[in-house]
């Protein structure tokens, strides 16, 4: 198994371990943030790296396998959902967020299996899709260190230091559903032939 696969299944495997951090109930906090939030965040930081990384180095060395083909965007999807279920679960999160995410992510898959079915050519990521991969892992990168609910910032509860990351976070994870729904919509008029059939 090459190294652009190895770090995929690494990004994995950090997915359960970011999920079972807050079960451990470490005490303690650092600029006011929980320690226990700031481990997730951590290792949310480093599987967004290694998602970057083994696509960066597969190409490069000309690793690029089948397996990696399925299984990248697959962790990709399960590290994304994973995080932004914690953060619904910590009540900073709306779940409207989540399951439009979620329904986008079906809906993709779907085209791209029965494209592959048809020997049809799998459409490229668009502008769209690349800015909802961005501002999605910005988003929730924020979204752990941020102590408030989501769009907390427009009830004049919060000032200052607060009210700034808040407001930045909520705008980061409307930009994220809008360039979700965009991207989703770019996938869609790849399909219509295929519906068609």
């Amino acid at each position: 198994m090459n190294l652009p696969n190895k770090l995929t299944i690494f990004r994995i495997i950090l997915v359960p371990i970011m999920v079972i951090i807050p079960f451990f109930n470490i005490r303690g906090d650092f600029l006011g943030i929980p320690i226990t939030w700031l481990l997730v965040d951590l290792i949310f930081i480093i599987a967004s790296i290694t998602d970057k990384l083994d696509g960066y180095l597969a190409r490069k060395n000309n690793q690029v396998t089948t397996f990696g083909k399925f299984l990248d965007p697959l962790a990709d999807k399960i590290l994304v959902l994973s995080a932004m279920m914690m953060l619904v679960e910590m009540a900073k999160l709306p779940a409207w967020i989540p399951i439009i995410v979620l329904a986008r992510e079906f809906m993709v898959s779907g085209y791209r299996l029965v494209a592959v079915e048809k020997g049809g050519k799998v459409i490229a990521a668009s502008k769209w899709g690349k800015i909802k991969t961005v501002t999605q892992v910005i988003a929730i990168i924020l979204a752990f260190l941020d102590l408030n609910a989501f769009g907390e910032c427009f009830t004049g509860t919060l000032e200052g230091g607060d009210m700034v990351l808040n407001f930045i976070v909520t705008i980061m994870m409307v930009i994220q559903v809008i360039a979700t729904i965009f991207s989703g919509y770019d996938y869609m008029k790849g399909a219509k032939k295929l519906i068609k059939e």
